[in-house]
């Protein structure tokens, strides 16, 4: 058997293919039945976010069985499927790709923490319609491990790499404590919301909002627990605010020098910042040079994300040594793991025989001792790994070589490995026979 991944992300794919890529939950579920229904594919997750649709399987021969798996893939996709758009990984590579997809090494945004939650996420849905074994089992329990060292043990994720988190974390290293901060958002757009969203996450319980739209604030203030004012008395609250963050389209300043040298006798000292993150500005320049007042500009903002995406970038060697570390020891456990269900199944054959044997010569012997029949139970017992032991180890030898197929087929058909309780009546009297041939 191999471990196969078949996908595409926002590297080899144009956001238009990936939306048709994007499967709901009950997509998924389908996928994954019809997935089942296929006599060479054994195990199955698909991962399926705004970025990427990756399917993780188990097969028999990753070169024939993809091909079928593509063809089924393109039949719920649609027009929108091309061949050239999906790339494919085969055993380790499959492996050290899931590992950098949950460590974050392989996202649009380098060290974001929200993948990690999806591949659990995916795992979880794959595992409960029981589409997964022990090797994806196994795959998918060390790579959210991985995901969470990573997270752990480099720097990868500590500094904001956007603009509306660098403005909020460059909030809390000037207040020191946003809980105890008012903040005053003016602007009702798309950064303006991330950079509410931003500062609830990190604590802040009462954003004001402002806009020229009211209707616009209410409803972004509204989705926030927070405080709507009109446009109009903006400046008035900037009085109580100790941060102000701008982010409107306005093509001129909205916030001038002359305004805030009036606020400021009025705060009794308490400084105010202002994190002016619209282009244009919405804050004049001048405001700066007041004493009371600190100014940051887009182009503050840029550096300080272009920093920490340089720090995260220089620990992605470390996250990479950690990943390669990770994907020998697992190598190293699926060696065998790809034979353990044959060889489960022959145990549990061999198991249900012995137990089903012992019972019919337990009856056949009635007057034996609770110790004569301990004794019993342990001799079956200990001829059963006996019996064992060759095939078992013989199957652990060629498990992940090139021969470990033929033997496979070659254990299910010598010894029949149908499900327990499936044997033929004739199997089960042939034993009586013996006893009357004796």
């Amino acid at each position: 058997m191999q471990l196969v991944v078949l996908g595409l992300n926002h590297r080899t794919a144009p956001v238009d293919v990936r939306e048709c890529f994007a499967f709901p939950e009950d997509r998924i579920r389908l996928m994954l039945r019809r997935f089942k229904r296929l006599d060479r594919w054994f195990e199955g997750v698909i991962l399926s976010t705004c970025n990427r649709t990756e399917l993780y399987a188990v097969v028999e021969d990753a070169q024939e069985d993809l091909e079928v798996i593509k063809r089924l893939l393109a039949r719920m996709a649609g027009e929108q499927y091309d061949e050239a758009y999906f790339y494919c990984h085969v055993d380790s590579a499959c492996i050290r790709h899931l590992f950098r997809v949950a460590a974050s090494l392989d996202s649009l945004v380098l060290g974001e923490g929200q993948i990690l939650s999806q591949v659990k996420s995916a795992y979880a849905l794959a595992r409960s319609m029981g589409t997964t074994g022990t090797m994806l089992n196994t795959l998918f329990n060390r790579a959210i491990a991985v995901g969470k060292r990573v997270r752990t043990d480099t720097r990868i994720a500590y500094s904001p790499v956007s603009i509306s988190s660098a403005a909020v974390e460059l909030a809390k290293k000037i207040t020191g404590d946003l809980t105890l901060a008012s903040v005053l958002v003016v602007g009702a757009g798309k950064m303006a919301e991330l950079t509410a969203r931003h500062l609830i996450e990190n604590g802040v319980s009462t954003i004001f909002v402002s806009n020229r739209n009211l209707e616009r604030a209410q409803n972004l203030a509204a989705r926030f627990h927070g405080i709507a004012i009109p446009f109009e008395d903006f400046l008035a609250s900037a009085e109580n605010a100790d941060i102000i963050i701008t982010s409107t389209g306005a093509p001129h300043y909205i916030i001038k020098a002359w305004d805030v040298a009036h606020i400021l006798p009025r705060r009794m000292g308490k400084p105010l910042v202002f994190i002016d993150i619209a282009v244009p500005r919405d804050v004049e320049p001048e405001v700066a040079a007041l004493t009371g007042a600190t100014l940051y500009n887009i182009d503050d903002l840029e550096a300080v994300v272009e920093a920490n995406r340089e720090t995260r970038e220089a620990e992605t060697p470390l996250a990479n040594a950690i990943i390669e570390d990770e994907l020998a020891a697992l190598e190293e456990r699926l060696s065998y793991l790809s034979m353990r269900p044959v060889m489960t199944q022959l145990k549990d054959k061999m198991d249900f025989l012995r137990t089903k044997m012992l019972k019919r010569a337990l009856v056949k012997l009635p007057d034996l001792t609770e110790q004569e029949r301990r004794v019993v139970e342990r001799l079956s017992k200990t001829l059963l790994r006996k019996f064992l032991r060759d095939p078992m180890m013989a199957m652990q030898d060629v498990a992940g070589t090139r021969r470990e197929a033929f033997y496979r087929r070659a254990i299910k058909e010598l010894f029949n490995l149908t499900q327990l309780g499936e044997e033929e009546d004739g199997d089960e009297t042939t034993p009586d026979h013996w006893d009357e041939a004796e």
